[in-house]
C-alpha cells in the first residue's frame, strides 16, 4: 500500500514527537543540533507542510497552543498510535528494502556522451576535488563525534556517507584516467563523433549513416528503440 506521505522529513518528525509533544520550532532546533541535515533535506517551511500533513492523516494531533511574551503562538504536537506504527513500519521498509534512486551523477554519466570525453574527463576531476572536501568534512564530523565520546549507534549515517563517498570518488576517479588513455570501452568511437561534430557535421547527420561516418564499430549507434 502506497503511504499517503513520501518526505523523509516527515519521518524524522515522527521520530521528535515519539519522544515527546514538541512545536515545530523545537523539532527543528533537534534536527539540526543532532546534525540531521546531512541525512534529511530541512528547511522551517517545509517543516510547517510536513506537520500539517500528517496532522491531516491523523499520524499526529496538537496538543496545547502557547504563548510565551510577545513571540507568536506556538502549537505543540504529540504523535498517535497510527503515528507510532507509521513511524516503525516506515523505518523497517527503508531499511530493508533497497530503493531505486535516480541520482544527478548517474542522470549526468547516461548522458555523457553529448560532450566529449576529454572534457567529461576534466569534470569528473573537479567532482573528485570537491568529494575529497566531503570525506574530509565527514571525517572531521566522524572524529569530533567520537572524541565525545559517542557510539557508533549516533554516528552511522556519518560512517555510511564516508563508504558512499569512498566509493564514488573511486569511482569518478578510475573513469577519468581510463578516458584518457583510451582504455574505456568506445571511447575512440566517441572522441571521433566529436571531432566530426567541431568540423561542422551535424548529430543527424552522423547518425542517420554511422557506419559511413564513423566505421563498421559504429553499427551499434544505428539500433532505433523498439515502437
Amino acid at each position: 500500500m502506497a503511504r499517503p506521505i513520501r518526505n523523509h522529513l516527515a519521518l524524522a518528525v515522527l521520530g521528535c514527537l515519539s519522544e515527546r509533544p514538541m512545536h515545530p520550532y523545537e523539532i527543528s532546533t533537534t534536527l539540526r543540533s543532532r546534525n540531521k541535515e546531512g541525512s534529511i533535506k530541512l528547511n522551517y517551511g517545509s517543516l510547517y507542510s510536513v506537520v500539517e500533513s500528517l496532522q491531516k492523516h491523523g499520524m499526529i494531533i496538537a496538543r496545547e497552543t502557547t504563548r510565551a511574551g510577545r513571540r507568536p503562538e506556538r502549537t505543540v504536537y504529540e504523535i498517535t498510535p497510527a503515528g507510532e506504527h507509521e513511524l516503525e513500519d516506515w523505518l523497517s521498509e527503508l531499511i530493508s528494502k533497497p530503493v531505486r534512486d535516480f541520482t544527478a551523477l548517474e542522470a549526468g554519466l547516461s548522458l555523457m556522451g553529448y560532450l566529449p570525453p576529454d572534457e567529461v574527463a576534466r569534470l569528473l576531476d573537479l567532482r573528485a576535488v570537491q568529494l575529497r572536501v566531503d570525506q574530509r568534512a565527514v571525517e572531521a564530523e566522524l572524529a569530533e563525534g567520537r572524541a565525545m565520546g559517542l557510539p557508533d549507534m549516533f554516528l552511522v549515517e556519518g560512517m555510511f556517507r564516508q563508504t558512499v563517498l569512498a566509493a564514488e570518488l573511486a569511482f569518478v576517479t578510475s573513469l577519468a584516467e581510463r578516458l584518457r588513455d583510451g582504455s574505456f570501452g568506445g571511447v575512440k568511437l566517441w572522441r571521433r563523433l566529436h571531432e566530426l561534430r567541431d568540423g561542422g557535421t551535424s548529430w543527424e547527420e552522423i547518425l542517420g549513416d554511422p557506419v559511413r561516418h564513423l566505421g563498421e564499430e559504429a553499427a551499434v549507434l544505428n539500433v532505433q528503440p523498439s515502437s
